[in-house]
């Protein structure tokens, strides 16, 4: 049977992201044409007017589904973890394991978002949703944390959410540099610090 139109539709907008992410992370959003976006979609130009309204549009566009793709993905990373440092090491995981996925892109691409986002205010509005939801997404599930593994948040747990958020990408753009300084256990260590939680002793050889 023959696609319905939808699908196509949805089939072209998903390749038209794809290539985008690529383009913007490998070459920067300025030094990307619509033109190369849509060629190395397979699509034309005209076809990515007609989706998105142009290269800004597109931009936008990708910076929402990074939104909903970061809550699945961190979601998908936490499940099975039972413990709280299991969990800690899931976010941290989460972050590694999409940059490796993605050909190391993840974090020249989320950089790539964040300089647009800062420059332009309709980006900017989409990027302050884009880190209020992982927020409020962090902040309940430190909540949750503290009452099933018995302490208290050393603050509002907003508040606590940002600081983790700034940690982990501060660790991520470090790790992206020289993966050997940021070990797995570092990532989880500091976040008990930040959470004035005791750390694991160091492992005798």
């Amino acid at each position: 049977m023959g696609r319905t139109q939808e699908e196509r539709r949805a089939e072209t907008h998903a390749l038209f992201l794809d290539a985008a992410a690529d383009l913007f992370a490998r070459k920067g959003f300025h030094a990307t044409s619509a033109e190369a976006v849509a060629a190395a979609a397979n699509r034309t130009t005209g076809a990515l007017y007609n989706h998105f309204g142009g290269k800004s549009g597109l931009l936008v566009a990708l910076l929402q589904h990074w939104i909903e793709q970061t809550i699945t993905d961190l979601t998908a990373s936490l499940e099975g973890e039972a413990d709280l440092d299991g969990r800690f090491a899931a976010l941290w995981n989460g972050i590694v394991r999409r940059d490796s996925e993605s050909g190391d892109a993840w974090l020249l691409l989320e950089f790539e978002l964040w300089l647009h986002a800062v420059r332009d205010p309709e980006m900017g509005v989409v990027g302050a949703e884009r880190f209020h939801l992982m927020r409020e997404g962090l902040a309940s599930a430190l909540t949750s944390w503290s009452e099933e593994f018995h302490f208290d948040l050393p603050g509002p747990a907003p508040e606590l959410a940002a600081q983790v958020i700034g940690l982990l990408i501060g660790l991520a753009f470090q790790y992206r540099i020289d993966p050997a300084v940021i070990a797995s256990t570092t990532v989880v260590d500091g976040l008990r610090r930040l959470l004035e939680l005791p750390t694991n002793p160091p492992q005798s050889t």
